[in-house]
């Protein structure tokens, strides 16, 4: 998170608070991530699991490397 800029990373904290605790529904992965979830923002991927009725955020990062 360090390498992302301040204003962006604001952005995506926000949307964590919003739209996982609100309602927990990214897209579901498959393959090698399958079992996990993905919310698209703007060119980044928040990669996370849900674990009971709380999640946990696995990565952030830009869509080029959120895979890799």
């Amino acid at each position: 998170m360090r390498q992302i800029d301040r204003a962006r990373l604001q952005k995506l904290l926000v949307t964590i608070r919003v739209e996982l605790l609100g309602s927990p529904h990214g897209e579901v992965l498959r393959g090698e991530f399958e079992g996990l979830y993905k919310l698209r923002v703007g060119d980044y991927r928040i990669i996370y699991t849900k674990v009971g009725d709380d999640f946990l955020v696995l990565r952030i990062r830009h869509r080029s490397k959120a895979y890799s």
